[in-house]
């Protein structure tokens, strides 16, 4: 009895090592099974991170090439804008000089008469051609009783008019007139433009004054006023070199105070009157802008 018990108890030790010893792989088993779990996460991780620093370099790259597109479109826009300048002030520069030559040709003096007529030729070539016949216009006596201040600007008071055998003073006031108008005093021009036209009712630059004082206005917004001026103009100085600009921006100035009918009428007369030149060209655009407008 004694013996079958000893050899139990021997059985018993024996399968609980025969389960010891298999168990052993199964445990590491599973703890390889976790290293390898482990080791794929990190792998994942790594290469997470990974991919986050590419896409943030290639976003840092992208901003760089944007920030670089950005400055050359700026720089672009200024030499855009110091052209457009330069050319406004080439034209400013060669009306100016224009407008000395022709108020300083006195009276009966056959050489300044022909450097006056000269002198209108270029300023037709300065407007593209868009005046047929200008060679007689700049120089031409204005009709009768020349517009006062008061009608563009009844709150500005009329200067004075000075002695018109003075055509030193008299350039002397235009050639100040521009130069405001150049620098960009918009009001300053407006007003010296008015005290020219005032002061000296029959110079031959009285049509020219009306229409630079047109533009100071309509530079301004102040379009109301800047269509009398081009009326003027048109209406009063039709062989002025400008008459052709002047009616172009009569229909501008309407267009802009929303008069679309007398705007189409305007421009239609511009393309008639002047056909072939800048000016009609112009014309043309806007009135393709007003049918544009219209089909909103």
């Amino acid at each position: 009895m004694q013996a079958a018990q000893r050899r139990l108890k021997q059985l018993g030790a024996a399968t609980l090592a025969v389960a010891a010893l298999l168990a052993i792989p199964a445990q590491a088993q599973r703890l390889s099974l976790a290293e390898r779990v482990a080791a794929l996460e990190a792998k994942s991780g790594s290469g997470n991170a990974q991919s986050g620093i590419e896409l943030v370099n290639q976003n840092q790259q992208l901003q760089n090439q944007v920030q670089q597109l950005q400055g050359q479109i700026e720089e672009l826009q200024n030499q855009v804008e110091q052209l457009k300048k330069n050319n406004r002030d080439q034209y400013i520069d060669l009306d100016s000089r224009l407008g000395r030559l022709e108020g300083g040709a006195p009276a009966g003096n056959p050489a300044a008469a022909g450097a006056a007529t000269n002198n209108n030729q270029l300023d037709d070539i300065q407007l593209g051609g868009s005046t047929p016949g200008a060679a007689s216009a700049a120089g031409s006596t204005p009709a009768p009783s020349a517009p006062s201040a008061v009608e563009i600007d009844p709150t500005v008071a009329a200067a004075p008019a000075v002695d018109p055998a003075d055509p030193a003073a008299e350039s002397a006031a235009y050639d100040a007139a521009f130069s405001a108008l150049k620098s960009g005093g918009y009001a300053e021009a407006e007003r010296r433009f008015l005290d020219f036209i005032a002061q000296y009712p029959n110079s031959p630059l009285v049509g020219n004054a009306y229409f630079w004082l047109g533009r100071a206005y309509f530079v301004t917004q102040d379009y109301a006023r800047a269509l009398d001026a081009f009326q003027i103009l048109v209406s009063r100085y039709p062989n002025n070199p400008k008459a052709a600009d002047g009616l172009l921006n009569v229909g501008n100035s309407q267009y802009e105070l929303k008069q679309l009918s007398e705007a189409e009428t305007t421009l239609n007369q511009v393309i008639e009157r002047y056909p072939n030149t800048e000016a009609a060209r112009q014309a043309t655009a806007r009135l393709r802008a007003i049918t544009l407008d219209r089909g909103r």
